[in-house]
């Protein structure tokens, strides 16, 4: 028996347990390195936890109207469950339906029998807005092709009874309309633009003085707000100049990003003064997301800062909320084309 035979092996078991140790802690520490360069790359606006929301306005046909056909609409309207379809097991954190939610009348008949067969499959995560066409009581024939008796318009649908019911304490103080929350780094308000049922939009109102505390009180560095009527519109019912105090309170607070609707196209404007002035450091970007399925409106004349307008494509606008920044896409219900997308600084 030569002199190895008798070695005693334990010394190089040690050396070789110390070694594979060693590389397991090398290995570890190049983990956490490789984690931490991309960290650094992507920064604080890329995170995949960062929520996504999406938005658009004037949504569900009333039943009767003759292009419901069951919910499944006709080429041209009555399109909400193809625009829904784009947010069923989309991944949103949250859906703004931007207002006039269901024709003719909001009742909670229509409701039932249309919204909440297309978009309502959403309900869960919905903060809803309200519109005008939300408080109408009475049935006339409308641009859809609703008829006379539209569904459930009714005394019963005063004050918007049935939008308020139907949302529930999602939707807010029914004798306001109006709200506050935080989604993910962003706060977000929500107005109530009928005016006389909110108890007003000018600068003394309840509302105006009630959304000045609200946005003193927030600390966060970026700020959207939704109502339905817009400031500024290439539409048929163009600029309106009721929402002056909501704009100049927004705009003095910093706020980022107004959405609303009511004209029945899709329209995004570049950062304005509540004037309409270019702002392109401290100025509001407002997005018109009147796309929701009912019918199209045209665009009618084009106005100042205005960047990109459509009036043939039914679709949302989803937004990706990040802590400082945000993306946004106009997404087209399937087989369209149109899109527009690009990114913004908070303030």
């Amino acid at each position: 028996m030569n002199a190895s035979q008798g070695a005693d092996p334990r010394p190089r078991i040690r050396r070789r347990a110390i070694a594979v140790a060693l590389g397991g802690l090398l290995l570890v520490a190049a983990v956490f390195a490789v984690a931490a360069l991309i960290a650094a790359r992507s920064g604080p606006d890329s995170s995949a936890a960062d929520p996504v929301v999406a938005a658009a306005g004037d949504i569900a046909c009333d039943p009767g109207n003759r292009s419901f056909r069951d919910g499944n609409g006709s080429a041209r309207s009555c399109r909400q469950q193809a625009v829904s379809d784009l947010l069923v097991d989309a991944g949103l954190a949250a859906v703004f339906p931007l207002g006039d939610l269901q024709y003719h009348c909001g009742s909670d008949r229509a409701f039932q029998e249309s919204y909440d067969r297309s978009w309502g499959r959403v309900k869960d995560i919905t903060v809803p807005v309200v519109g005008n066409h939300e408080y109408l009581a009475k049935g006339r024939a409308d641009a859809t092709g609703a008829t006379s008796a539209a569904t459930g318009c009714d005394a019963s649908n005063t004050g918007a009874a049935g939008y308020f019911d139907y949302f529930g304490e999602a939707a807010g103080d029914p004798a306001k309309g109006y709200r506050s929350l935080d989604i993910g780094a962003w706060h977000v308000v929500v107005l109530n633009s009928s005016c006389r049922h909110s108890g007003g939009c000018g600068p003394r109102s309840p509302q105006v003085k009630w959304l000045a505390d609200d946005l003193a009180a927030n600390p966060r560095t970026c700020t959207m707000a939704l109502f339905h009527h817009p400031r500024f519109s290439s539409g048929r019912h163009g600029d309106n100049e009721d929402y002056v105090a909501f704009w100049a309170t927004l705009h003095a607070a910093g706020v980022d990003v107004v959405l609303n609707g009511h004209d029945h196209i899709y329209e995004r404007f570049a950062a304005q003064t509540p004037s309409g002035a270019p702002d392109p450091e401290g100025g509001i970007r407002q997005f018109t997301v009147g796309t929701g399925g009912a019918n199209h409106t045209d665009v009618t004349t084009v106005r100042p800062n205005s960047e990109v307008h459509n009036d043939t494509t039914f679709g949302v606008l989803k937004l990706t909320l990040h802590p400082s920044s945000y993306d946004w896409a106009f997404v087209p219900e399937a087989g369209e084309v149109f899109t527009d997308t690009g990114t913004g600084e908070c303030h």
